[in-house]
């Protein structure tokens, strides 16, 4: 098999589950590597680039961006494969995983999800959730104009700002604040699309499937928000906290959060959850 960070993984003759695991704004399939270690034994890992991410290029631009068209690569993949797939996505990969979900509800073996930008959902949340949303479209209004003077360096820290807490962007890296930077253009489509998004979120809860949702101490008010509405309507729903995580916590704390997704992976999939897997690296998490 080719790297399970690799397209060229779906389809492969092999019995094992397949996961598919979507990365956030601004990162890439590398942000998944530490899940690919604690599952690559047990699993074949597939992460794709989206859209914005170094490898996969810019957005062509040839029509209206919709998350429904994002989706589309990960709905391919999961016609591809012979089984039900375990899908896990992070930040903007969050709210992609949910519309593939909702587009094959019949072929998702487990959903894990860590802060998914599923901004449409605060529409449900009655005068709370509208105040979180006009923050939201502040930021995003925000980002559009930094955008249109040309100062992306100004609409990353922007973006980062709001969903870390203010200071994150200075306390970044120089080669993350690099990537953020080549990746607004396509942020600002993020925003508006899952803004737009128009799943309602009692499809949400005909979703017949263990689901995980994460979300970091230092969450946001908007992705709290989010999660813990999500956690609602969801039956088969679990959530928890990261304690000391912000919104990143898949790459601050990876090896917790990495962890966390891979016992829900193997708690929910028939030919893994024995007691030697739970047993083998993944019984605790601390």
């Amino acid at each position: 098999m080719s790297s399970p960070l690799s397209l060229a993984a779906v389809g492969n003759a092999s019995d094992k589950p397949t996961v598919v695991a979507l990365h956030g704004a601004g990162g890439g399939s590398h942000h998944w590597r530490h899940l690919v270690q604690k599952l690559g034994r047990r699993c074949s890992v597939v992460a794709p680039d989206l859209n914005g991410a170094a490898r996969a290029g810019r957005w062509s631009g040839g029509h209206r961006f919709t998350a429904s068209g994002e989706a589309a690569v990960t709905v391919g993949i999961i016609d591809a494969s012979a089984t039900p797939v375990h899908l896990v996505g992070h930040c903007h990969g969050g709210g992609v995983a949910l519309r593939v979900a909702r587009e094959r509800p019949g072929r998702i073996a487990s959903l894990a999800l860590y802060e998914p930008t599923a901004l449409h959902v605060l529409k449900t949340m009655g005068p709370q959730g509208r105040t979180a949303l006009g923050q939201v479209k502040a930021v995003a209004n925000g980002i559009d104009q930094a955008m249109a003077n040309g100062t992306c360096r100004g609409a990353a820290k922007k973006l980062v700002d709001y969903l870390n807490g203010e200071g994150a962007w200075e306390a970044m890296r120089r080669d993350v604040q690099a990537d953020l930077v080549r990746y607004m253009p396509k942020a600002s489509l993020d925003l508006h699309a899952m803004i737009a998004e128009p799943t309602p979120l009692a499809a949400y809860a005909r979703f017949n499937f263990p689901i995980l949702l994460l979300a970091g101490e230092h969450a946001c008010d908007s992705s709290q928000m989010i999660v813990r509405q999500l956690a609602r309507a969801m039956k088969q729903a679990s959530s928890q906290t990261v304690y000391g995580a912000g919104h990143m916590g898949p790459l601050s704390h990876s090896d917790l959060v990495s962890t966390l997704i891979a016992q829900h992976i193997v708690r929910s999939e028939p030919r893994l959850a024995s007691e030697h897997d739970l047993a083998n690296g993944l019984s605790s998490a601390a």
